[in-house]
Formats: C-alpha cells, structure tokens, sequence
C-alpha cells in the first residue's frame, strides 16, 4: 500500500508504520521464511503497492495462488479484525484488482512465453541440459560455428542439425575450431533429446519474448503485473531457474544504465530462489553475482522468495539490501544454525533478542529490516504485515481463460511459427550437395559411356581402314598380277616372233627354236624393265 510516496509494508506492535522507500527498492531484498508462515502475502503487498506506482512487476507463481491479485479481494472476519489493526480504513484501503498478464511456458495456463537457442546462449543452455565442463566448452563451439557462418538456432531442430553438422565435418573444422570429439558431440545430442521428450522444446521457438513488453502499464497507469504460473515448470528446477536466470541476463543486456531512480523500472519476484542455485556451476554462480550486482544500475529491482537465508550464495545474500524474515523453527542442531545464520544477518535491535524473536513469529509476522535513504539497514523490527487488496488464493479456469484471451500480447505471442533457420539451411545444404553429388555421378557416367563410344567408334574406324588398306593392297597384287601376266603373254608372244624371224636364217627347227627362246627372252626384258 503506498502512503505518503512510500511502499506501506507492515506495523510494530507500537503502532510504528514500516516502509520500504521505491529509491530503494533496486538494492535488491530477500522474502524468507517456513511454508505457512505468510511469503505469498508479503510478495502480494510488494507486488500490488510496485503496481501502484506504475512499475511493472514479475512474479513466479509456483503454488498458483499468485493469480487472484487480478481481482478485488472481500471482506471476511479475519480480514476485518486486521483492517482495524492497522487502521485501514482511515488510511484509504479499499478492496482492488490489478492489471495482469498470466503467461506459461508450456502455453496451458498463461501466454505461451518463449525465448530462442540463439538468445538463450551456450552457458545457461548447457545448465538446463546438465552438460559437464567439456561438453559445456562444445557446445560454446558450436554456438561460434553457427554464428560464423550467420546460422540462426531458434529451436532444438536447429541445434541438433548444427551438432550432426559440426560432427560429420569435425576434421575440416579441426583447424579453425579444435578437434571435436564425436561422443561428446553424442552426449549433447542425447541430452538434448532428453530436454525435448521433457516438453523443453516448446520454450525454444518463435516469436521470442520482447522483454520490453513486461515494462508495461495497465489502465490507470498501474505498473502491469506479469505472473509466470510455475505449477508444472517447477518440477524441473533446472529448466525454471535457467528460464529466470535467463530473464535477467536479457533485462542485464537490453535495458540502458540509469543509475539510481526515485523508483525501479522494474521488479521481480523469484519465488522458490533455492532452484536458482541448486547444482550451479561456480562459472554459473558467478553469472548470477554478477547480474545481481549490476543489474540495479539499469533500474531492475530483484527479490529473493526462500524458505531459508542460507538458500542464497553469501555472495549474492550481501546483495539484498531489504529483507522480510518470516518465522523459522529450529528441529535440528543444523535447523539451528541456520536460524541463528538469519538472526545474525539482521542488524540487531537493543529491544528484542532477535535469534528467539524469529522462532516465535506468528502467520502473518516477520522481521523486517529496510534500507535508509542512504542505503543503510535498518535496525531489524518486528511486524505484523498488512493484507493484500485483492483476493486470497486461485483463479477459475474461466477466469483464467478470460484474463489471457484479454490481453494485448496474446494474439502477438499464442501462434508459434517455425522461420528460416540453421535447420532449414543445413538441410537445403545437404538436398543441394545429394543433388550436385547425383549431378557429378551422372556426369561421370556419361562421360565414360561418351569416352568407351568414342574409343569403340576409334576401333571400328582402325579396323575399317586396316580392312580398306588390306583390300587395297588385295587389289594392288592383283592388278599386279594381271599385269604381269598380259605382259608375260605379250612379251613371251613378241619374242617368239622375233625368234621366229631370226630362226627362218637356220631352217624349219631354227625357228622353232628361235621362236620359244625369243618368247622367253621377251619376257624377261619386259620383266626387267617393268618388274612385273
């Protein structure tokens, strides 16, 4: 409740009101305490008076009871008898509801809410696929060679197609990237399958959240309260805390440095804070110091929800400036120490032993220490805090269903689309080297076929001139032949003539004689001078 420009938190059993002062409110602070002891009321009060202000406000609902804040809350006796306590009515109080926006990861219960592979990044990835050191530097490759080649990983599809990518080329890429190891890439791969069969990979797609969309106001200029139900997402506490470790580091990166403000831009409440932690990698822990730390600087205001203080890192436990402890009982020398952990993180108040105080706090009650306008903790109060406006426990699924289907995001954010992506890329890549593969093969082919037709086509043109020149040479001799025989026949017949006539000089048996070696004379002059 804001009184006097300052968030009304709760009231000593003096009367004394206890603020939480808005320039203050992005140093951080911590909500703790048992189940039962009364958180979801204080991060109702927070959430509401942040709203009133016109600050947008982030809430993890885990027990789904976080919803009701649309509407206004009702009288009951209870109710009645702490309106007189603190003096309600005379302060104003009046029964409210607040503009919402209920968003979901698995798109059930809320506005589907989804980031893509490439936003979410390899380190926070590698956390909600429970990757090693090894396979986590891998990975970080992997994310390198797409952005390299200008790939964009917008779903698991994607991030599987670069992974089989990355694994059949791991040799060509050994030079430039290092050598990849086929079963790590195999481990990725599984863990990754492991992820989708779990619903994972419906948070990966597009369109990606716009964070700029939880930095709205509703009607009256009341800052919108975002409410993220947590019900289901809450049983995989890697995949929820990864999801808000996720959000800060886009709030980390997207909002500009605005120092401190008369009031946050923004303010997120982490019910269940342990999941943040549970299981972190030091390299992690260190992301999220780091991002508490300075993410104040760009007007984002973060609350812890836990059971316990020692649920939080020292580190980042040094951090939260504002602190709200609900009652904690000690069963176990070690519940005891964690007591007297949380009693030592207040600074103490002369009035009241506050080690004992926080075992006794009844429903509604907490220890409450706040910063100054300097920055300096307070000395730690009991109070009793005041009530929420709007209305106790869940929502009706029609009321639900009415809540999303009324918003501005919905019709921007519920249809899902799958764009152009490594994924399609890579597998246009693979369709296009089948095809110049089959294209080189037929090309080959048909120039073997064309190089065995040109060479029997060369062979049948040799044989048909050895066959040419063969009968050539066939008739050549016969012509030859024939030649010489008409010449023998002719120069054998001169000759004898010729014998003939010489042979008449020596009588009848002269030119016989004469006549036959006359012809054999003949023939071999002609033989000679013809060379036939």
């Amino acid at each position: 409740m804001i009184k006097d420009g300052k968030i009304w938190v709760g009231s000593t059993e003096d009367g004394r009101e206890l603020y939480l002062l808005p320039s203050m409110a992005n140093r951080h602070g911590l909500v703790a305490g048992a189940t039962g002891t009364g958180k979801t009321v204080t991060l109702k009060v927070l959430s509401e008076s942040f709203s009133e202000m016109g600050v947008p406000v982030f809430v993890a609902d885990v027990k789904g009871d976080i919803a009701g804040i649309a509407f206004p809350g009702s009288m009951s006796g209870d109710m009645d008898a702490r309106m007189e306590k603190f003096g309600l009515t005379e302060a104003g109080f009046t029964f409210e509801g607040y503009p919402v926006t209920l968003w979901d990861i698995y798109g059930e219960k809320g506005i589907p809410l989804r980031t893509t592979i490439t936003e979410m990044g390899p380190i926070l990835l590698a956390r909600i696929l429970g990757l090693n050191e090894l396979q986590s530097n891998v990975l970080s490759i992997v994310f390198k060679i797409a952005d390299d080649g200008g790939l964009l990983l917008v779903d698991t599809k994607d991030l599987k197609a670069m992974l089989n990518f990355v694994q059949q080329n791991a040799a060509s890429l050994a030079a430039e990237y290092g050598k990849i190891a086929p079963a790590t890439i195999g481990a990725i791969v599984r863990a990754l399958v492991a992820l989708e069969v779990a619903g994972g990979d419906r948070f990966f797609f597009e369109p990606a959240l716009n964070i700029s969309d939880f930095l709205t106001v509703g009607e009256g200029g009341r800052g919108m309260i975002n409410i993220l139900d947590s019900g289901s997402l809450i049983n995989d506490g890697t995949l929820y805390s990864t999801f808000l470790l996720w959000l800060l580091s886009e709030l980390f990166d997207k909002l500009p440095e605005v120092g401190d403000l008369p009031k946050p831009k923004m303010v997120f409440f982490f019910d269940e804070a342990h999941l943040l932690f549970k299981g972190a990698s030091k390299t992690l822990l260190d992301k999220i110091e780091q991002v508490v730390k300075l993410v104040r600087s760009k007007g984002v205001g973060i609350f812890f929800c836990t059971q316990n203080p020692r649920d939080i890192p020292d580190g980042i436990l040094a951090q939260l400036g504002n602190k709200i402890q609900h009652g904690l009982h000690a069963y176990t020398p070690a519940d005891m120490r964690a007591v007297k952990a949380a009693a030592d993180s207040f600074r103490p108040n002369p009035a009241f032993r506050t080690l004992d105080t926080i075992q006794n706090l009844g429903t509604g009650e907490a220890v409450v220490s706040f910063l100054d306008g300097d920055g300096i903790p307070g000395m730690c109060e009991k109070a009793a805090i005041l009530p929420p406006k709007s209305r106790f426990g869940a929502i009706a699924d029609d009321e639900r269903d009415l809540q999303i289907k009324s918003s501005l995001l919905y019709t921007r954010y519920f249809e899902a689309h799958d764009p152009e992506s490594a994924y399609e890329f890579l597998q246009r890549r693979d369709v296009e080297l089948a095809e110049q593969a089959e294209k080189a093969r037929l090309e080959a082919e048909a120039a073997k076929a064309q190089a065995a037709a040109d060479k029997k086509a060369a062979q049948e043109a040799a044989a048909a001139e050895r066959a040419a020149q063969r009968k050539a040479e066939a008739e050549e001799r016969a012509k030859k032949r024939a030649i010489k025989s008409v010449a023998s026949t002719v120069a054998g017949t001169v000759g004898r003539e010729a014998g003939k006539a010489v042979g008449d000089n020596f009588g009848s048996l002269g030119k016989t004689v004469g006549g036959n070696l006359g012809a054999s004379l003949g023939r071999n002059i002609l033989g000679t001078l013809f060379k036939i």
